[in-house]
């Protein structure tokens, strides 16, 4: 870090997805390096590569042995410079088909299925070279079970990493432990000791950083490797993004706008605002834009990020919301450490968590799992807001644990991702609705926020005049839960049942709203879209806060769903409608919207999942109802959760 993370991170709520301030150009926090570093001991045994040299500047890096189910990896590496600047594109030429998620990576990494030879052809292009290579393995079928750690990557100096130990026959193994041989110290957080984490060292050159774990499994003791290339970069010169960004590129290559997208919205060498005329907002290029045309502004680290996005677009927008509203963007930025989401004026892009993307296990693999840096926020505090998206009182979309290593569909991810979409988008077209597009005039569009936002002229700032939160209260514990202050005793102090006082009575959907007036109209957008489009209700709460809080052990003091229905809310949920998507009739939206239902104070989170409607109908019978208060636990989500 180049600076201290708590004035990183209170500065980065400014605007960012946050919301806005008087100083917008605020660096976006980078996720904080993992806690509980310990430094790990060498390996008694060192794996030798087998070396594939080339007539070209190209070596590959192999593994002795490959085996059938067993992640596999082959490095390339150039042997007269460093691979930053480079562009890596791999093939499979023979062998059963793989899947190659990370084929634009000096790092290639997969799993066979089955046992044979395969070849691949890697082109590498860049600073006035094209060069062409094949390099080919054999794959034994594997006689015995084996550890697998996922997954082999590439990371640039400086970036967090994280790996993780899969599951054996839905068991985890035990007595897990970690060294490494590579020659470089590394210190590791093993909080969670099947997912270690930790910060790639600087390193002089490309270096493999090789971990190994091994574990109990019936009996035994087994061993995987899992290998990191850790990769020399440039020197951080932006003031902006000013931590260590992970290698990104146009999804669409041939893009109008490839040469720019991510240096104008991702990259560590970004000292200043690209203009309008540079990359304009989608709506400044076309009033109707198609699918095509918003792929055209999409930047990501590895391509199943974009592919799945796109697939999303085309699938699960029949109204043509998203499209709609992303007029208001001037990029979508998805890679692999961003957490979480968020939007940004300087950029005029919005960034996306992939973790709401992923389709397949092998591509969760690649996405880093250092947590949300707010994740200790708050914790003096007495109470917890937490919330959840329910349809027909189950939860509206299904758990994912890591060690299922289960794939899952478009429609699966589809009510998290809208609801994200809608926030993020909501942010966007606060600060740059349609009606102002052809008004702006630059020569950036931070020029053009500063005079909207002197003008009070943003959505949030009309909305804040005529219509703004009351809780003084809640916007000082809104400051320690999301921005990190410090909670002062007074706030300490407070019972669920001061903050219910505080809480109920107030015109905000959500917490999240005290965290500023941009977040205030994006959780009303949000909520109120997701109720109308897809019959999504949003719980929310205020409860306790024990120990290792879960659904089952936090009680609830007071909640509702589907607060957004509260009759003093709507006319607040009308205006930002109105002016952020007229088209769909905010009137008749919000009329419709349905009565909160109020959850049953002392039970717990979970108990409160089953709800009976204002009118006494049941929507379940008493034997469904049992089944939900046995539904296994989620982890718990807090307010603000998906956003920053």
């Amino acid at each position: 870090m180049s600076r201290n993370i708590i004035s990183l991170l209170v500065s980065a709520c400014f605007l960012t997805a946050c919301g806005g301030s008087s100083d917008p150009a605020s660096t976006p926090a980078p996720i904080p390096p993992p806690d509980n570093n310990l430094p790990i001991s060498q390996c008694d045994n060192v794996v030798e590569w087998s070396v594939v040299e080339t007539t070209d500047n190209i070596e590959f890096l192999t593994e002795l042995a490959y085996q059938t189910n067993q992640p596999g990896v082959i490095i390339a590496k150039l042997t007269d410079k460093n691979s930053s600047g480079m562009r890596f594109q791999w093939q499979q030429i023979t062998g059963e088909s793989l899947s190659l998620i990370s084929d634009k990576s000096p790092v290639l990494s997969f799993t066979p299925d089955n046992g044979g030879d395969y070849q691949f052809k890697l082109t590498v292009s860049g600073a006035g070279q094209n060069i062409t290579q094949f390099v080919t393995i054999n794959v034994n079928n594997a006689q015995q079970s084996s550890l697998a750690v996922h997954s082999n990557h590439q990371v640039v100096e400086g970036n967090n990493v994280s790996v993780r130990l899969a599951s054996m026959n839905g068991q985890m193994p035990t007595d897990i432990n970690w060294c490494t041989y590579s020659g470089t110290d590394v210190n590791l957080d093993l909080s969670k000791t099947e997912r270690p984490l930790f910060v790639a060292p600087d390193v002089a050159q490309d270096t493999v950083i090789s971990i190994r774990a091994s574990a109990e499994f019936n009996g035994q003791t087994l061993t995987d490797d899992v290998h990191i290339l850790v990769t020399k970069e440039a020197n951080i010169s932006s003031p902006y993004f000013d931590s260590p960004l992970a290698r990104t590129y146009a999804y669409k290559a041939n893009s109008a706008y490839s040469d720019r997208l991510t240096q104008c919205t991702y990259s560590n060498s970004l000292n200043s605002s690209c203009t309008i005329s540079q990359l304009p907002l989608i709506g400044q290029q076309t009033t109707n834009p198609s699918i095509s045309t918003i792929m055209d502004r999409v930047v990501v680290s590895h391509d199943w990020m974009g592919r799945n996005f796109e697939q999303f677009l085309q699938q699960q927008d029949p109204h043509g919301d998203f499209i709609t509203l992303l007029q208001s963007v001037s990029a979508i930025v998805i890679s692999y450490d961003i957490r979480p989401s968020f939007y940004w004026v300087v950029t005029g892009a919005i960034y996306l968590d992939p973790d709401n993307l992923w389709l397949t296990p092998a591509e969760r693999d690649t996405i880093n799992e250092a947590p949300d840096y707010r994740s200790d926020f708050g914790n003096d505090l007495q109470f917890l807001m937490p919330w959840r998206h329910v349809k027909n009182n189950q939860y509206a979309y299904s758990s994912y644990p890591y060690e299922n290593r289960t794939n899952r569909t478009i429609n699966d991810l589809t009510p998290r991702l809208a609801s994200l979409l809608y926030h993020e988008l909501a942010h966007a077209n606060d600060f740059f609705p349609r009606s102002v597009h052809a008004n702006l005039q630059g020569p950036t569009l931070l020029d053009d926020f500063y005079k909207r936002t002197n003008n009070k002229a943003l959505i949030s700032d009309q909305l804040s005049n005529f219509s703004p939160l009351q809780s003084s209260e809640m916007y000082g514990l809104a400051n320690v839960s999301f921005k990190g202050e410090t909670a002062n005793a007074t706030q300490k102090s407070y019972e669920p049942s001061d903050i219910t006082s505080f809480f109920r009575p107030d015109h905000a959907s959500d917490y999240y709203a005290y965290s500023s007036t941009r977040e205030d109209v994006a959780m009303l957008f949000e909520e109120s879209l997701m109720s109308h489009r897809y019959a999504i209700s949003r719980d929310v709460a205020v409860t306790d806060a024990p120990e290792n809080a879960s659904g089952s052990t936090i009680t609830v003091n007071w909640g509702q769903r589907g607060r957004i229905g509260e009759s003093a809310i709507k006319p607040r949920a009308e205006f930002v409608i109105t002016e952020i998507l007229p088209e769909v009739g905010s009137a008749t939206l919000v009329a419709n919207l349905p009565d909160p239902i109020p959850m049953i104070a002392g039970k717990s989170w979970l108990e409160n999942l089953t709800l009976i409607s204002n009118n006494g109908f049941a929507p379940q019978k008493v034997s469904q109802v049992q089944q939900s208060l046995s539904t296994p636990e989620r982890p718990l989500e807090l307010s603000g959760s998906q956003h920053r």
